[in-house]
């Protein structure tokens, strides 16, 4: 009776070292369209028309997007050259599991334009060119640059650096993905020059499939969830609600070895008697 009872035992502690092992990887992990450690790039895709922009993590699949490699919007001569969109993650592609990014990293984002608009007068309506950072619904960080700057028909790219704070720790799966809106206004040409020049206006903006081999993508510091240290980016510090993703099969191995356990000490008990 013992012998079995050890034999039981046995089976169940090797049933618990299995699950342990063969736990399934991180659904996330193997999606190249997902963030992870090892792919923190975050791309940038859209129509030729720039009427849609659409982001993801897989640089190699670009489906969809404008084959130039840009999408842009003409105005005609002095109408006010106004564009407002914004760049979510692709529709079916939502976060399968909260990201988590180091809180001593940074967010850099990458992108880049060209614009060909008049300058800001007194009484003209302008808006600067913008790009608005966002985890879901809540803005967390702004650049902006002045119309003056951008508007000479030349290509441009800017790089942002957005260290990283409290609000920024973990973005929450399907609510809470990055989102990066742009907006610009500025009025168009119509000076005497329209006679010999075109003065058509134009805003465009370059997608990460560009043919200039610029650089347009969001870069996150992410890191694994059982990385995380108390108090950053967890309900109640720690790691909070993600140790489910973070240890798949954790809470089967745990039941497996309590019961493991019980079946060692009834053995031991019987032999006393």
């Amino acid at each position: 009776m013992q012998g079995s009872r050890r034999i039981q035992a046995l089976g169940l502690v090797l049933i618990l070292a299995c699950g342990t092992i063969a736990a399934p990887a991180s659904a996330q992990a193997d999606d190249p369209k997902q963030p992870s450690v090892e792919n923190p790039h975050m791309h940038f895709w859209g129509t030729s028309q720039l009427d849609q922009c659409w982001t993801h993590f897989d640089v190699n699949d670009s489906a969809g997007s404008a084959s130039e490699g840009y999408g842009m919007k003409e105005f005609s001569q002095g109408t006010q050259v106004e564009v407002d969109i914004s760049c979510r993650i692709q529709s079916g592609e939502t976060f399968k599991e909260d990201m988590y990014i180091n809180q001593n990293g940074t967010i850099t984002v990458e992108m880049s334009f060209r614009i060909y608009s008049a300058d800001c007068t007194d009484t003209s309506e302008c808006k600067d060119l913008t790009i608005t950072l966002s985890r879901g619904t809540m803005d967390i960080s702004q650049f902006v640059k002045s119309v003056e700057t951008v508007n000479n028909y030349e290509d441009f790219t800017i790089q942002w650096n957005i260290p990283v704070n409290e609000t920024m720790y973990r973005w929450n799966k399907s609510g809470e993905e990055p989102v990066v809106r742009i907006e610009y206004s500025a009025p168009g040409i119509s000076g005497i020059e329209c006679l010999i020049f075109d003065c058509t206006g134009e805003f465009t903006m370059f997608y990460s499939n560009n043919e200039d081999n610029y650089s347009v993508e969001a870069n996150f510091p992410v890191i694994n969830a059982s990385d995380v240290g108390p108090g950053n980016g967890g309900d109640d510090g720690g790691i909070g609600g993600a140790v489910d993703d973070a240890l798949p099969g954790f809470g089967l191995a745990a039941g497996l070895g309590a019961l493991a356990m019980a079946a060692i000490g009834a053995s031991r008990f019987e032999r006393k008697e």
